[in-house]
């Protein structure tokens, strides 16, 4: 196993070193020819990524092919602190996005979302103005309520039985507890006798098709419950990619030993 660490290593860094390339394209390209707010947003974590990639693919290259200690001790701390970033961030991750549950509405097909049911860390995440200034400006370019157009010739008991997703839900249509009148799926109106609720939700709502609900906590409840069930598929591959870098972290321990065994003049006994 020794003997072979050092190629393994090599090998598995040189293709990670192949796919930081286009990873760090991607983010220059969004740079310099972003058109929207999302892809400016993208920008960064593709840059820190594809650099953090390159670095560490250098440093495991230039530790297991060229023999060099101090080089794998680098890839080896790197890789430590990479493995213990994840699993802080995973155990974090699973604890701030254990509570919000979207609210069955007698009556309606669809759930609503508040935002006072989600964790702390989170509301205050999406309340940064800064911040959702970009998550809106994705959500507009992703056009969610863009499909609203096409169920305006419904009826008002069959919108209502529609199964809307938590974006479609929380940002594209009032909040049902307002009281708005349906007229068709892209327009409501206020009932002579007023609205139910004076929640600031009801007030931020607007039928022009640029604003709708965007600003509410509703829509803001809708993206951290979308979130919520993301985050359940990327778990899965956060466990997976754990498991993966510390059966590299192993391998890469051994190719230490045996730079170090080779510095002496020979291999370990074991590791003929």
């Amino acid at each position: 196993m020794v003997q072979i660490s050092n190629s393994l290593v090599g090998f598995l860094n040189f293709l990670t070193l192949l796919i930081s390339f286009p990873i760090l394209g991607a983010g220059l390209w969004f740079r310099l020819h972003a058109a929207t707010e999302c892809e400016r947003f993208l920008q960064l974590p593709l840059l820190v990524l594809g650099g953090f990639l390159l670095v560490v693919s250098v440093l495991g290259l230039i530790g297991a092919c060229c023999r060099v200690s101090f080089f794998m001790w680098l890839y080896l701390f790197v890789m430590f602190l990479l493995i213990l970033a994840m699993i802080v961030f995973t155990i974090f991750a699973f604890v701030v996005t254990n509570k919000g549950v979207g609210e069955a509405v007698s009556g309606v097909g669809f759930k609503e979302y508040r935002l006072s049911d989600y964790s702390g860390w989170l509301q205050k995440r999406v309340e940064n103005w800064e911040t959702w200034r970009q998550i809106d400006g994705c959500l507009k370019d992703a056009q969610v309520c863009a499909g609203f157009e096409g169920l305006a010739g419904l009826q008002a008991s069959q919108f209502f039985a529609k199964n809307l997703s938590p974006l479609q839900s929380g940002c594209c249509k009032p909040p049902t507890f307002c009281g708005f009148q349906y007229k068709n799926a892209t327009f409501w109106t206020i009932p002579t006798t007023g609205l139910k609720s004076t929640d600031a939700d009801c007030k931020l709502w607007s039928n022009d098709q640029d604003k709708l609900c965007y600003d509410c906590g509703s829509c803001k409840a809708g993206v951290l419950a979308t979130l919520k069930t993301k985050w359940k598929a990327v778990s899965i591959f956060n466990v997976a990619l754990l498991v993966f870098l510390i059966i590299v972290y192993s391998i890469g321990c051994c190719a230490l030993r045996n730079n170090r065994a080779k510095r002496h003049g020979g291999y370990y006994p074991y590791a003929r």
